[in-house]
């Protein structure tokens, strides 16, 4: 049974590969299961946040600060580098797709970033300083982006979001149970645009149904030899 199980998975593999490389414009999707190999606990997964609390059981502080991007991470950057990436759409706050080296011109961060500040009054980003309480363009006052629940998605990640989704050919969504609207509503949008749509969760999400493919192995389990696969077909290895 392990065989057949591997040469499933493998089977689903090279059709992922194949996918990534005829894709003309491909969009990854990725929510906090895609950092929990980085030592973060995601929420709905078997030993999730939301899990623990739910079986009442403790729910650990999150340890942001230690984490670094893993194989997934680094996996996604990578398609960045080969072209094989238009757009990263990402629900997480923990910034390790901007440490893995994905553009932030590339990257909609949906419930926005730990170490971002922004300000109220005419929007501009920056990086957090503890010693820094006004904006340096406008002298207005800088607050979190993280999006705390009730609070409104930033218009301008939600807007790109929609965009590119409506544009992609390939929509893989990577670690995210798919049940947080609006972002949840972006698999949506790539279904009726005629996308072909991947998800790598270890849950089950209510898209499942309509997945060319689904993986519900491990996600270093499946991005990392995918690209492998991907830089053969290209010639790359």
């Amino acid at each position: 049974m392990q065989n057949k199980d591997m040469s499933d998975l493998n089977q689903r593999i090279d059709t992922l590969a194949r996918w990534m490389l005829e894709a003309k414009y491909p969009v990854v999707f990725t929510g906090a299961g895609v950092s929990t190999e980085s030592g973060l606990r995601d929420f709905r997964g078997p030993d999730g946040l939301w899990t623990r609390r739910d079986k009442g059981l403790a729910t650990p502080q999150q340890d942001f600060t230690g984490a670094g991007p893993n194989a997934g991470h680094r996996a996604i950057a990578e398609l960045q580098d080969l072209g094989r990436l238009a757009f990263l759409i990402s629900q997480n706050v923990d910034n390790l797709h901007l440490k893995s080296g994905i553009r932030p011109e590339r990257l909609a961060e949906l419930h926005g970033n730990l170490t971002k500040v922004r300000c109220t009054d005419c929007g501009f980003k920056m990086d957090r300083f503890e010693d820094q309480a006004a904006c340096p363009l406008c002298g207005g006052r800088l607050v979190s982006t993280v999006v705390n629940f009730g609070q409104s998605l930033p218009a301008k990640d939600l807007a790109e979001s929609y965009e590119h989704s409506q544009k992609c050919d390939l929509f893989i969504v990577v670690g995210s149970s798919l049940v947080v609207y609006p972002a949840a509503d972006m698999p949506r949008v790539a279904l009726q645009a005629g996308a072909k749509l991947v998800i790598i969760n270890r849950g089950e999400t209510p898209f499942d149904e309509y997945a060319g493919l689904r993986f519900s192995e491990a996600i270093g389990q499946v991005l990392p030899p995918a690209l492998v696969r991907l830089k053969s077909l290209l010639g790359r290895i």
